[in-house]
């Protein structure tokens, strides 16, 4: 047993794959349950913890400098973290490689915003009963037009069972049918299959979805085949995508809101076309890069169990990847690579233009000439968003 645990210990892709598991926040159980799904070996807890003692990895030892912490969490509170609560910035730091208490970051968020903690704390809400027999049982599809009215569309999808969000991408666009099947079949190629079912409203943008998944499960003999596998209501019943946008909108979308509304009261936004095709230009990839930090918070951070409701709690992506953990089932139905092909060739994916192509030849230009850089965070996008319209207003 010593030699089997030696040569584990001596295994460079074991060991990286226990720190990512680790910086991710994962428990101890968690990560035995993907170190014997995903790499085929079966530790002990003994084992796992000599492992991580080897590599220098602790919950409570050896703390980061809580100078360091506080500059972390200050400029969080500078830009979108200023909508989180203490367990999400706590995750945060985790991931960040700090290594510090849930209780220390909620200190520090009191000292140095006291205003935002009052904020979150009136912001409570009461939550519906859910119920879903497994990961991939039920799908929910929606898009976010919070920021719409700047040019900026987003898409979302989540799990029903697992509260597991399969894609968030935000685009020019979150309108048009044949854009937003192109997220669901990249995720059903991605996955192996397609779900038991998808609820989604009426709107016309959830049309090529519902065919594809009507044609990728027509040749299914459960109860949901075929036009069973494709549900309407009412947006605001859409409960668990419906959930995480008012989620976004306290981690992240209203710093947007805010930031884009400042643009507006200062006259610098009127939302024509030109303004629109600069705000894509300035902010679009920082947007999604942010979109794509706080799914990857969001499927990693722990759901606490619930008084009342019997549903599952966990960690999102142990519980899509590890249903048998929590006495449920995968429902994935598998599809063909024909099939899935014939559905890719009827999407229409992102452009490779964040905003009109003559916009942003125009803009490429000017910070070329002007030796602007490109923007590394919201308030660098601001200043580059107000020169460059500007210098565009005045040749018109």
């Amino acid at each position: 047993m010593e030699g089997a645990t030696q040569t584990v210990a001596g295994n460079p892709d074991l060991d990286d794959l226990i720190k990512l598991c680790f910086r991710l926040g994962f428990s101890n159980k968690e990560i035995l349950a993907i170190l014997a799904h995903n790499a085929e070996t079966i530790l002990s807890i003994r084992t796992l913890k000599r492992i991580c003692k080897r590599l220098g990895l602790f919950r409570r030892k050896n703390q980061s400098d809580l100078g360091d912490v506080l500059a972390f969490v200050q400029h969080e509170i500078m830009t979108s973290g200023q909508m989180q609560g203490y367990r999400w910035l706590h995750l945060r730091a985790i991931q960040k490689g700090f290594v510090v208490s849930q209780d220390t970051i909620r200190q520090i968020i009191q000292f140095v915003d006291p205003v935002g903690v009052g904020i979150r704390r009136a912001r409570r809400l009461r939550r519906r009963q859910y119920n879903c027999r497994g990961p991939n049982a039920l799908w929910h599809l929606d898009g976010y037009d919070k920021l719409k009215p700047y040019g900026i569309g987003i898409n979302g999808c989540i799990d029903g069972f697992s509260r597991y969000v399969l894609w968030a991408e935000a685009y020019t666009t979150n309108s048009d049918p044949k854009v937003v099947a192109s997220y669901f079949i990249k995720t059903v190629s991605h996955i192996g299959g397609c779900p038991e079912r998808i609820r989604a409203d009426r709107g016309t943008e959830n049309v090529c979805v519902e065919q594809m998944q009507m044609f990728l499960r027509r040749n299914h003999s459960d109860n949901f085949a075929a036009e069973k596998s494709f549900l309407y209501g009412r947006s605001t019943a859409n409960q668990r995508i419906e959930g995480w946008w008012s989620t976004l909108r306290k981690q992240s979308a209203q710093f947007w809101i805010n930031l884009f509304q400042t643009l507006q009261d200062d006259g610098h936004f009127s939302g024509d076309f030109l303004d629109k095709s600069l705000i894509r230009f300035c902010f679009l990839n920082l947007v999604q890069d942010e979109l794509d930090e706080v799914v990857n918070t969001w499927n990693t951070h722990k759901i606490r169990p619930s008084l009342h409701h019997d549903t599952a709690s966990g960690r999102p992506v142990v519980m899509y990847s590890f249903p048998a953990m929590h006495s449920a089932e995968d429902q994935l139905k598998p599809v063909g690579t024909e099939e899935v092909t014939a559905c890719m060739e009827e999407c229409t994916t992102k452009g490779n233009f964040p905003c009109d192509e003559t916009v942003f030849e125009l803009c490429c230009l000017l910070m070329e000439e002007n030796e602007w850089h490109a923007p590394s965070d919201p308030l660098d996008a601001s200043d580059l968003y107000v020169k460059l319209r500007e210098e565009l207003l005045k040749s018109i």
